[in-house]
């Protein structure tokens, strides 16, 4: 929901009544966890002797049901009531109702239904905040997975009805059984008649528990929205390469928007473009929007439409201080800076000095262990060699998933990426003289017609250290015959907060901070890409995260951590998500297909 603010309008995360499908979304959850209560716990026998007299049984035992199945519901809505999905609330209201008329069926238990009563007046009364359009739903897994629970269910109650037989009243037939099993998932009885009660009821709740799980896995795959899968269509790939082209140079991460697991949206003029992915419900845009900087309000603002429209929660990761201003002005959202990039100016960058003393002596060792670097654009390369280069570098990689999403282009050797800057590390081959063996790989996109920034590091772990000083070095030495005068190298998390609790008179909360930093560099590389990259005197540019609210930051950071592969779930889950990247092949195959 959007409403008016000055000259424009106030962001739904701005609205003052924000908080009203947060609430709405816990009082469904509590409430449903009630009705479940009312219906388990032992009925008022008063109240109960009453209802028996106008209500026959099965139809009590039916209603009682019903209670769980919408309670449990009730439970599963609150996540799409809290995202103000106009579906989610329209699902509550109906429950809301059914469970005013279940509750008086079940054991005559008017406060439950009162409350029942009061949640459907606040749900009608909030109306107007949920206006979020649903997400992509798996309905067709929902259903297969109820019948499968179903068939499970019937089989398991006519082999019971068989193996018991014994315990039977005659001779029943098999249609009999088959009909008295389906009336079990009710909590109805059927012609089959057990001569003990005892396994009458524990026939009959075996049976309605297959119900309870019917609805409860049918209901989570139902309500369970799947995020958008993101690709670059060929259009899209295009019109970036064109903007990149034009305005490439300002930021060092534009190039990155390439990605293949990228969504894109653009101004009206076309002049400026988002990228972006979904994650766990969050939009995560990445760097500065591509294209001329005059156009990127007309870009924000769809894309911030497009979050209000599905209540994605806006995010940016690691934009400029010129990008984190204007998504504040544009957007509302709230800028914190998260670390530091190093960009190493070619002309000034030099190996003599005593500050590069331990680069330089890192070097030359390297270099008379019989290291020979090569700097080729990737355009110079055979296909034969791209293979191979891929190839040893997956093997390097092994069963590690592959990170990055907002520095990193998560592919190699695609055709487009052309201009692409590949160092590689060799030696001399012991198993075949006068080959060649692959020990290191660094891999550089283009930043505007003259920078370079670091994507991919990869290395021989049996390789002698100091690889990585030895290749960018390397590449500094070549960068005039390619013309570069700018590389950007890794991005260094909270790194001035590192830079200050090192600092002479640094005060407490600076130095517990820069502590912490490093206990948690024990996980996360934080403080060793920090020290890494200032080896090489680099100039630090920080990089901001733009959020709407202090209680989404978590939640944002959750889904960037995923984003970037800090952790991940099953292949199994996130292909159910739709958050498995599209390769090379599997873009084309798609795009081909359109």
């Amino acid at each position: 929901m959007e409403t008016k603010h000055g000259e424009g309008t106030t962001p739904w995360w701005l609205s003052q009544r924000r908080w009203l499908p947060a609430a709405l979304a816990v009082l469904s959850a509590l409430y449903g966890v009630i009705s479940i209560w009312s219906a388990v716990s032992p009925h008022d026998r008063y109240r109960f002797k009453m209802l028996a007299e106008f209500v026959p049984g099965p139809v009590t035992l039916t209603a009682g049901l019903l209670v769980v199945a919408s309670g449990m519901v009730l439970i599963l809505l609150a996540h799409g009531l809290r995202r103000r999905k106009r579906r989610a609330w329209r699902l509550a209201v109906g429950i809301c109702a059914v469970l005013i008329v279940t509750h008086v069926g079940k054991g005559l238990d008017l406060e439950e239904a009162f409350l029942a009563l009061v949640l459907l007046a606040l749900l009608v009364y909030g109306r107007a905040e949920f206006t979020a359009k649903g997400d992509r739903s798996t309905r067709l897994i929902a259903v297969a997975a109820v019948v499968v629970i179903y068939a499970v269910g019937f089989i398991a109650g006519m082999l019971a009805i068989g193996v018991y037989h014994r315990k039977l009243t005659g001779h029943p037939t098999l249609l009999a059984a088959a009909w008295t099993t389906v009336r079990g998932f009710i909590g109805q009885t059927g012609p089959v008649q057990y001569r003990n009660v005892r396994y009458e009821s524990l026939a009959t709740t075996f049976l309605v528990s297959v119900t309870v799980l019917a609805i409860i896995i049918g209901a989570y795959l139902l309500l369970r929205p799947l995020e958008p899968k993101a690709y670059l269509t060929n259009d899209d790939s295009k019109r970036l390469h064109e903007l990149l082209d034009r305005f490439g140079s300002r930021d060092s991460l534009g190039y990155f928007a390439l990605r293949t697991d990228k969504s894109v949206v653009w101004s009206p003029t076309g002049k400026a473009a988002v990228p972006y992915r979904v994650v766990a419900g969050v939009a995560l845009a990445s760097g500065d929007p591509i294209g001329d900087p005059e156009a990127w309000p007309g870009a924000i603002k769809p894309f911030i439409e497009l979050c209000r429209e599905y209540a994605w929660l806006p995010a940016v990761i690691g934009c400029s201080e010129q990008g984190g201003t204007v998504y504040a002005r544009e957007a509302g959202l709230h800028v914190l800076e998260i670390g530091d990039e190093a960009v190493v100016q070619v002309a000034d960058f030099s190996l003599s000095g005593r500050t590069m003393r331990n680069v330089r002596q890192t070097v030359n060792r390297v270099k008379r262990a019989g290291y020979v670097a090569r700097v080729r654009r990737l355009s110079e390369l055979t296909q034969a060699e791209v293979a191979e280069i891929a190839r040893v570098a997956a093997a390097w990689r092994g069963a590690e998933t592959e990170r990055g999403f907002s520095m990193a282009l998560g592919r190699f050797g695609d055709p487009e990426d052309g201009d692409c800057v590949v160092v590689t590390a060799h030696t001399v081959d012991p198993e075949e003289p006068g080959a060649e063996r692959l020990r290191a790989l660094l891999n550089f996109v283009p930043w505007g017609p003259d920078g370079l920034s670091l994507d991919l590091m990869r290395r021989d772990r049996d390789a002698d250290g100091g690889l990585n000083e030895f290749l960018i070095c390397s590449l500094m030495e070549q960068c005039g015959g390619l013309g570069v005068k700018r590389v950007s190298l890794n991005f260094a998390m909270f790194r001035s907060a590192l830079a200050r609790g090192e600092k002479l008179g640094a005060g407490p909360v600076s130095r517990m901070w820069s502590r912490l930093l490093t206990f948690a560099s024990r996980w996360w590389q934080i403080e060793s890409l920090y020290r890494f990259n200032e080896k090489f005197a680099p100039t630090w540019m920080p990089r901001f995260v733009c959020y709407p609210s202090a209680g989404s930051l978590i939640r944002i950071a959750m889904a960037a951590m995923e984003a970037e592969a800090f952790w991940t779930r099953p292949a199994a889950i996130r292909r159910l998500a739709g958050r498995v990247p599209l390769g090379y092949g599997e873009r084309q195959a798609v795009q081909n297909s359109q």
